[in-house]
C-alpha cells in the first residue's frame, strides 16, 4: 500500500474543517432557521452520492460539509467505500448512484483509475459522474487522466474547499439529472413504440383492453424506482348499453371484471369518471388519471390508474403520444370485430341455409356450435380453439346445397346409389371453403370434410381412422349426430335419450372418439342445458 504523507494529509483536514466552519458562519448553505426546517422536512427521494477514499477522516468531513445539501429538492444520501474493492462492489449493488468522488491511490497506486475502468467498460454505466480526487496530483497526472479515461472532472484535494465542493456538486448533479432526464425519454419513446405495436397486434377487445392497461401502468412507473412505487390498481372499461363495463382490471380492482363500474368504484373515482366523460377528455390528478378514448364509430372507452407518483410534464406527454395510438387502435379492433360479426353472421346463415334446405330448423346448427364448443374446452383445448369450432361447426353440412332435394329430402330410408350422392356432401363442402384463408373458414373447411369419418375408418369421404382425424372433425361428428338422433327429421322421429345415450356407448371407440364419448356421458347435464336454451319451436 502507498500511505499518504501525513502532513498533506492534515493540510487537507485543516482547510476542509475550516471551509465547513466559515461555510457555516456565512449561511453558505443555510441560515440557521432554514436548517431547522430542513430538518423537519426532509426531501423523500435523495441522490446517491458514493466517496471512495481510505481515509476515515476524508469521508467525516466531507460528510459533515454536505450534510444539509439539497439539489432540485432533494437531499444526500452518501455512501462510503474505503478501497477500491469494496467501492465495485458497492456500485455493482447500487444500480442509481449519481455521483462518485474517488481517490486514485488507495490499496494500489491506480485502484482509482481501475474503479473508473470497471464503471466505464465492464458495467457499461456512462451515466455516473465520477470526480477524481487526489491528494498526489503527480502520482496521476490531469492530462493523461483525463485524456485516458472517461471521468467528468479532476480535482486535488487541497483545491476542494467547503465552496468548490458545493459547486462541484451542484454541477455535477444538473449534469447527472439532465442525462438521466434524456435517457428516460429516450427509453420512454422506445416504451411508446413497444406499446404501440403490442396493443396494434391485439385483436380480442378484452385483450386490448388488458394489454392497454398494462401498458399504460408500465409507461407512468417507467421513471420510478420499483422499490418506492406503490401498488397500482386500475382497470379499463368500456360503454356498453349507456353503462361504462369493466374489460380488464389490476390491483383492487381485479375481481371486478365484467361488473359495471357505477357499482365498484368509491363515490370520488365515480365522480371523477364522470368529469372526464362530461369534458370528453383525459384527466390528470395527481395521483390518479382517468384516461378518456373516444373512437370514429362515436364508442367511449376509459382507463383508470391509481396509486402511481405523479406526473412531470415530459410523463404526461409521453402518455398523450401513447393514448393517440391507442385511440386508432381502438378504431382499429372496432373495425376488425365488425368485420369478424359480418364473418360469423355469413358463416351461420349458410349453415342455416343448408339445414333449411333439408328441412332442419336453423336451431341445429346454434346446438352444434355450442356443443362443439363445450366439446373442445373439457377436451383441452384452448378457449380460442373452442371458439373457433364453435364459429365453424355450422358450415359441416354446407355441401347439402348441391344435393338434390329428390335425395336430400326422401322420407325413406336411401338406397345404395342414393347415398352415394348424399356421401358427396362432405366432399362438396370441402371444395366451397377450401379457398379462403379466414381462419373461420380454413376451420370449416376441415369440419365439413372430415365430421363423417369414424374413429374406427369405416366413414367418408377418405375413411381416415383414429387421431388421423383432426379433432375439429372428432369434434363435430359427436355433437352432429348427438343432436341430430334427438330431432324430428323428414325420414324419423326424434329419438328418446337413454336410446342416444346407448348408441354412442355402443360407437365408443368406433365412430366416436372415445375421450369425446366420456366427456359427452360425464357432463350430460350441461349438453343439455344448451339443448333445451336453444330447443326448436
Amino acid at each position: 500500500m502507498t500511505h499518504k504523507s501525513d502532513g498533506l494529509l492534515f493540510e487537507e483536514e485543516v482547510l476542509l474543517v475550516e471551509d465547513q466552519r466559515l461555510a457555516m458562519d456565512d449561511c453558505l448553505f443555510f441560515t440557521d432557521e432554514e436548517a431547522e426546517e430542513e430538518l423537519h422536512d426532509q426531501p423523500k427521494s435523495k441522490w446517491k452520492v458514493l466517496i471512495v477514499d481510505d481515509e476515515e477522516e476524508i469521508h467525516n468531513v466531507t460528510k459533515m460539509v454536505l450534510e444539509h445539501f439539497v439539489f432540485d429538492g432533494k437531499g444526500l444520501e452518501i455512501i462510503s467505500a474505503y478501497s477500491g474493492q469494496e467501492a465495485k462492489q458497492i456500485i455493482l449493488q447500487e444500480e442509481d448512484i449519481a455521483l462518485i468522488m474517488l481517490d486514485v491511490v488507495m490499496e494500489h497506486d491506480d485502484a482509482g483509475l481501475k474503479v473508473v475502468k470497471y464503471i466505464r467498460e465492464e458495467l457499461k454505466n456512462p451515466f455516473v459522474r465520477i470526480i477524481l480526487r487526489t491528494g498526489q496530483p503527480g502520482q496521476a497526472p490531469e492530462e493523461k487522466v483525463i485524456m485516458e479515461y472517461d471521468i467528468n472532472d479532476y480535482k486535488a484535494k487541497t483545491e476542494l474547499t467547503a465552496q468548490k465542493l458545493f459547486t462541484t456538486m451542484v454541477s455535477s448533479l444538473r449534469t447527472y439529472r439532465d442525462i438521466m432526464t434524456i435517457e428516460m425519454n429516450r427509453k420512454g419513446l422506445e416504451k411508446i413504440i413497444e406499446a404501440s405495436a403490442n396493443i396494434f397486434e391485439m385483436q380480442s377487445m378484452r385483450k386490448f383492453a388488458s394489454g392497454v392497461l398494462t401498458q399504460l401502468t408500465s409507461i407512468m412507473n417507467l421513471n420510478r424506482n420499483a422499490l418506492y412505487c406503490h401498488t397500482t390498481s386500475g382497470f379499463a372499461a368500456v360503454k356498453s348499453e349507456g353503462e361504462f363495463q369493466i374489460l380488464a382490471a389490476t390491483g383492487d380492482y381485479y375481481d371486478h371484471v365484467d361488473e359495471k363500474v357505477r357499482d365498484v368504484v368509491p363515490k370520488r373515482v365515480l365522480k371523477d369518471l364522470e368529469s372526464a366523460f362530461k369534458e370528453k377528455k383525459s384527466i390528470y390528478y395527481g395521483d390518479h388519471y382517468v384516461f378518456y378514448f373516444r373512437n370514429k364509430n362515436d364508442s367511449e372507452n376509459m382507463v383508470y390508474v391509481e396509486g402511481t407518483s405523479e406526473l412531470s410534464e415530459w410523463d404526461q406527454d409521453l402518455i398523450e403520444i401513447f393514448c393517440a395510438n391507442v385511440s386508432i387502435a381502438f378504431d382499429n379492433i372496432y373495425l376488425n370485430m365488425e368485420i369478424e360479426d359480418t364473418q360469423k353472421e355469413i358463416v351461420f346463415t349458410l349453415g342455416e341455409i343448408a339445414e333449411a334446405r333439408s328441412k332442419e330448423t336453423g336451431n341445429h346448427v346454434k346446438r352444434v356450435a355450442e356443443y362443439s364448443k363445450l366439446l373442445a374446452l373439457k377436451y383441452g383445448l384452448s378457449l380460442e380453439d373452442a371458439e373457433m369450432i364453435r364459429l365453424a361447426s355450422p358450415m359441416h353440412d354446407v355441401g347439402k346445397l348441391a344435393i338434390p332435394d329428390a335425395i336430400l329430402n326422401k322420407p325413406g330410408r336411401l338406397r345404395a346409389d342414393e347415398f352415394e350422392v348424399m356421401k358427396k356432401h362432405a366432399v362438396i363442402g370441402c371444395e366451397m371453403l377450401k379457398n379462403s384463408n379466414r381462419k373461420i373458414m380454413k376451420a370449416a373447411t376441415i369440419i365439413a370434410n372430415e365430421h363423417h369419418e369414424k374413429y374406427n375408418g369405416k366413414g367418408y369421404p377418405v375413411g381416415k381412422k383414429g387421431e388421423e382425424i383432426h379433432i375439429y372433425g372428432r369434434i363435430t361428428a359427436v355433437a352432429d349426430v348427438f343432436d341430430a338422433l334427438g330431432s324430428d327429421r323428414v325420414y324419423k322421429t326424434a329419438w328418446k335419450l337413454e336410446d342416444i345415450l346407448e348408441l354412442f356407448r355402443k360407437e365408443r371407440g368406433e365412430h366416436f372418439d372415445p375421450i369425446l364419448v366420456d366427456i359427452l356421458l360425464d357432463y350430460l347435464d350441461e349438453f343439455l342445458v344448451i339443448r333445451d336454451h336453444f330447443a326448436d319451436q
